[in-house]
């Protein structure tokens, strides 16, 4: 444990409950994860709003955003920023999509996606770049972790046999 996190974060698998939450977005509002039963979910975690590589996944994510709810997927991000700091990058960037805020970081653990990791040779504590895709029925179909920002969503799109934009 390191302030209080548990450092050991374990992994998602495919087939696993996706762990529920409920989380304050960049509007106020709060969101559930049990509200989007119904539809597929790619939930994205990030490290922090406004930086050069979140910023160019969340504009991809957005970019492709219109064939992707097409395809029934709602995309959410999470990172640990403020919903104020949140509402700054959306607004910023123009993003057409939900980001919720999990400053004390209890739900990015609980997916695997803050704990040790790997920053310029040296590890650290931190939100591990991930995301996952979660079914109707709220189990995860997809856990990618370490992801890179740049290239991300296309792969995403063909991982989940989605026809490029």
């Amino acid at each position: 444990m390191t302030d209080g996190v548990d450092t050991t974060a374990t992994r998602l698998e495919p087939g696993d409950q996706a762990p529920e939450f409920a989380l304050t977005t960049d509007t106020g509002d709060t969101l559930r994860l049990r509200d989007l039963r119904g539809r597929r979910v790619v939930l994205y975690a990030y490290p922090a709003a406004m930086t050069p590589g979140c910023t160019t996944q969340a504009c991809d994510f957005r970019d492709s955003l219109s064939s992707l709810k097409a395809a029934g997927v709602d995309v959410v991000g999470i990172s640990p920023d403020s919903p104020v700091q949140l509402a700054k990058f959306r607004e910023r960037d123009g993003l057409n999509f939900p980001l919720v805020s999990d400053e004390d970081k209890a739900v990015l653990t609980a997916y695997g996606a803050y704990g040790e990791k790997q920053n310029y040779g040296r590890t650290v504590m931190g939100v591990i770049r991930s995301t996952f895709v979660i079914d109707s029925e709220g189990r995860i179909e997809h856990a990618f972790y370490n992801v890179k920002a740049t290239g991300h969503v296309a792969k995403l799109r063909r991982d989940l046999g989605l026809d490029k934009d």
